[in-house]
């Protein structure tokens, strides 16, 4: 069996085997991306085509592209025949050496949040599932381990099939953003309205059970931490879920979308610190965009791959699959019934 990834840059961990470090530009989460979307949409509904155009540049030109962000066809599951659309977001950490993620190479670049984004054909609800960073799963060629290893391993092709493996769904696009981002994102949008599940306390920073206003390294300290709880990565998973909800919210509010100026803002300090794959430039987004265009955050659901509490594996920490949970989920992502499965609401 192969040794027990460890990937947690916010640990201090090293991980292993060490691999030939390389520049690149910083990586990124997803549903920042659905907001790029929304922002592409509103240029063209609020303030028409000019507008529009420059907003479909920036995004274009400020966005990182993956030159190969999925693995060989043959391995991969066949495209949903329901207008359908699964998306995974990886959220990184610039503090983590400098690696490339322009290659299906190995990397030293960690992935301390994964989501999967699944938008029904109908287009009448999105659902936001976040995917353990220390699920331990196959890794194909790898045998069994932490899934944010894959990344570590072989980069977004890898990572995509191990996650095509374990859901039994085509990934169509691979989002990814640098936790920095969150900064610059944040002040463009004048603050994020987060509904905090708990109260905590880290560095410098204390948030109150309920609304709190994040802004700056406020909000990245909110989305990072994980030593404050007992059960460490689940609340930071729900705590990211709770911003993203955040977000969504403070993006599809009449405040941002009636003002171009801040939404102009908003992509301009996003693209940056966006990497997705070479199909999703500003004409994808856009038609994603006036697809979702009656979505309210209602129809938004988050939750979590089912677990089955945490084990350990060769010293290390591992977060157990829940089996039946899974199928459940499989089935409802395969037959686009999601909305029909409890853990998903």
């Amino acid at each position: 069996m192969t040794d027990i990834f460890t990937v947690d840059q916010a640990d201090g961990d090293e991980p292993t085997p060490r691999t030939k470090r390389r520049r690149s530009k910083p990586v990124v989460v997803l549903l920042v991306l659905a907001a790029v979307l929304v922002a592409v949409l509103v240029g063209v509904a609020v303030v028409g085509g000019v507008y529009a155009s420059r907003l479909a540049s920036s995004f274009d030109e400020g966005t990182t592209k993956i030159e190969q962000a999925f693995p060989e066809e043959t391995t991969r599951p066949a495209p949903a025949e329901d207008g359908a659309m699964n998306i995974l977001l990886m959220g990184s950490d610039s503090r983590a050496d400098a690696t490339t993620i322009d290659d299906a190479g190995p990397s030293d670049q960690r992935t301390d949040t994964m989501m999967l984004v699944h938008v029904d054909g109908d287009r009448e609800n999105v659902f936001v599932m976040s995917i353990m960073r220390d699920l331990y799963v196959p890794i194909p060629g790898r045998g069994e381990n932490k899934i944010n290893a894959a990344f570590a391993y072989g980069g977004s092709p890898l990572t995509v099939q191990t996650v095509e493996d374990l859901l039994g769904v085509r990934i169509d696009h691979v989002a990814i953003i640098d936790f920095e981002g969150f900064k610059g994102m944040t002040t463009a949008l004048g603050g994020v309205d987060v509904n905090s599940p708990r109260g905590f306390s880290t560095g410098p920073y204390t948030f109150e059970a309920g609304p709190n206003k994040l802004e700056g390294d406020a909000a990245l300290a909110f989305v990072r931490e994980r030593y404050a709880f007992a059960d460490a990565d689940f609340q930071r998973v729900k705590n990211q879920q709770a911003f993203v909800r955040g977000l969504v919210n403070t993006v599809l509010s009449r405040q941002t979308l009636t003002d171009p100026g801040k939404i102009s803002e908003f992509v301009t300090a996003m693209s940056p610190y966006l990497t997705v794959d070479q199909g999703f430039d500003a004409g994808t987004a856009a038609g994603l965009g006036i697809s979702l265009r009656n979505i309210t955050p209602a129809q938004m659901h988050f939750f979590t791959v089912p677990t089955a509490g945490t084990g350990s594996v060769g010293g290390q920490s591992i977060v157990n699959v829940d089996q039946i949970g899974l199928e459940a989920v499989k089935q409802g992502l395969a037959t686009d019934t999601l909305v029909d499965v409890p853990a998903a609401r």
